[in-house]
């Protein structure tokens, strides 16, 4: 997560609002005792990871907060894709499509229709190429510095 924080963003945040990410991003425990985060394993090494969420928390890891556990409805609310991180050496191969395809597939087979993320500028193009659309740009500054987010959704199922 670390690496792919400080690496996959230059050209997209200054060093301040990299610094800044760390505080609004990170993992979040709660996808792992959830069953619903995955870890992609590749060389022998982690290549990345992500997952998705029943729970109403678009983003932000453990110690982000603001959070918040509220279960989703499926027939009404849309599933949250969370905590995407590729390895630096591991970008542009796959990894983060296959994540989302997973997660995808396990949201849709609990009913959801629907799913959101909050996309950092790096990943914005990836999920862009997967389908999903832009719905509104914010910036978050609670780590210091403001760092540019855009909320995007896709139909599934």
């Amino acid at each position: 997560m670390d690496a792919s924080i400080a690496e996959l963003q230059r050209g997209f945040l200054d060093p301040a609002q990299i610094a800044s990410s760390r505080a609004i991003m990170g993992l979040d425990r709660q996808l792992v005792a959830d069953g619903t985060y995955f870890v992609v394993e590749a060389e022998g090494r982690i290549a990345g990871c992500g997952g998705w969420s029943r729970r109403a928390t678009l983003y932000g890891g453990d110690h982000t907060p603001g959070r918040d556990a509220a279960l989703l409805d499926p027939g009404t609310q849309a599933a949250r894709v969370r905590a995407m991180y590729t390895h630096p050496d591991f970008a542009r191969r796959g990894v983060g499509r296959l994540i989302l395809e997973l997660c995808e597939a396990a949201a849709g087979a609990e009913g959801f229709t629907r799913l959101e993320l909050m996309a950092t500028l790096s990943g914005r193009a990836l999920y862009t190429q997967c389908g999903y659309t832009d719905i509104e740009a914010i910036e978050d500054a609670r780590g210091g510095a403001a760092v540019p987010l855009v909320r995007m959704g896709k139909a599934i199922g």
